[in-house]
């Protein structure tokens, strides 16, 4: 099975031998992708709708799989404790959602478990949710497909609290970019991009938009970071 990129680069932070949860499944391509590979013992797949699930059940059975997955029809992933779940896979949503998701769920606040996470929107509210709750987040990682960039996080429980920015919060702490690709930098100068709008906008209406320059700073440093060597 041929899986996109975005969730190619989500299945390579996946463990060899977890147990998945992957949660808002859809067409169960990831799953199924990692357990016709080998790199998985077993897949919990939910979703809120049964429609999305009646899909991965057709995927699974035409693959052969249905002994190697169960099913739930469940909001987020409260419902999926005491199963051996080691990794989730919470993709395809908005940061706080996500964000929303992992704290509905006391099972995800174990420092055993490995948090892959790929938000489309606000991913500064989830990373705020993540160092504010005690989560590390071990790694960044940037996609090109399609015309768009994504960003992936890989995060796992620590029981600390970590201190932050506004830029931290809005582009990652400096230390967990580690790639510095061109899909980093794409990734980035799309946020570039929205910023300088936003500040002509505020500017251009008489507004102050020192916290939005202050922003753009440490956006800088990370591109600068990027860029390095390059």
């Amino acid at each position: 099975m041929q899986i996109s990129k975005r969730l190619g680069a989500c299945a390579e932070l996946v463990r060899k031998g977890a147990v998945l949860a992957d949660v808002g499944t859809d067409h169960a391509y990831l799953p199924i992708y990692l357990l016709k590979k080998g790199s998985i013992r077993f897949a919990h797949l939910c979703d809120v709708n049964e429609g999305p699930l009646a899909r991965a059940k057709e995927n699974a059975m035409a693959e052969g799989l249905l002994g190697s997955v169960e099913f739930h029809l469940t909001s987020g992933a409260g419902a999926l404790a005491s199963l051996g779940i080691t990794d989730y896979c919470i993709c395809g949503m908005g940061g706080e959602l996500i964000a929303d998701i992992i704290a509905a769920a006391p099972a995800l606040f174990d420092n055993g478990v490995n948090l892959i996470l790929q938000p489309m929107t606000r991913p500064e509210a989830l990373r705020a949710f993540l160092f504010e709750n005690g989560f590390e987040i071990i790694s960044e990682h940037f996609v090109a497909e399609d015309g768009k960039f994504y960003l992936i996080i890989n995060s796992s429980y620590t029981g600390t609290a970590v201190e932050y920015t506004a830029a931290d919060a809005h582009f990652g702490k400096t230390e967990s970019i580690k790639e510095k690709t061109p899909e980093a930098l794409g990734y980035m100068r799309v946020r570039e991009a929205a910023l300088l709008k936003k500040i002509r906008g505020i500017e251009q209406g008489g507004g102050d938009a020192s916290a939005e320059r202050e922003l753009l700073l440490g956006l800088h440093s990370r591109i600068d970071l990027i860029t390095e060597g390059n």
